[in-house]
């Protein structure tokens, strides 16, 4: 698949397939993640693979999450945050390092774990995978950081899920970026 084909042809895919994912093609889009620029070549991202019951385990700390900090939270609320990491067959965590080297500004680790999932998003949609990357709370929730081996203050950029699509469909296409744009000459 041709690059501006990719960019072009990408879209968030919600619904995916139950159907499990070779391990070796996760190890393949990794692979193409950190291949994204970053500054002092630091290398920013930290990765955490869920499949099979680390999905579970993580839809158990998103349960108990919500259990304290709601606890008139109803049993349904429960099932239903529990069953959150198990719409894909593969959720990846994002986290970002801290700059160590005393001189990145840290918004630049942010943009290169940014491009490290760009990247990724990518790679996934040229091997036919489907994938949509969540914010959102539990991105910023610590008990699920905790799980996660993520610092308090360590950013979590969120979830990919990732899976082979239920159906392939037409998108429609995003704007232009003409009202975007100054040009000086």
């Amino acid at each position: 698949m041709e690059i501006i084909e990719a960019i072009f042809g990408r879209h968030s895919v919600g619904k995916v397939k139950p159907d499990a994912v070779k391990r070796e093609l996760v190890e393949k889009l990794l692979s193409a993640a950190v291949q994204a620029p970053n500054h002092h070549k630091l290398r920013p991202w930290r990765f955490v693979v869920l499949m099979e019951n680390g999905r579970s385990q993580l839809g158990d700390v998103f349960a108990a999450s919500l259990a304290e900090r709601k606890p008139d939270s109803p049993p349904e609320a429960l099932d239903k945050v529990r069953a959150l990491p198990l719409r894909a067959p593969v959720v990846i965590a994002v986290g970002v390092d801290k700059p160590s080297d005393g001189k990145t500004p840290e918004i630049e680790n942010i943009a290169a774990v940014a491009a490290a999932c760009q990247n990724l998003s990518l790679a996934a949609h040229a091997e036919g995978l489907g994938l949509q990357w969540r914010t959102g709370d539990w991105a910023m929730d610590l008990k699920v950081k905790e799980f996660l081996g993520f610092a308090p203050d360590q950013h979590n950029l969120g979830f990919l899920y990732i899976g082979y699509p239920e159906a392939v469909g037409e998108y429609p296409a995003r704007p232009g970026f003409e009202d975007r744009v100054r040009w000086v000459e």
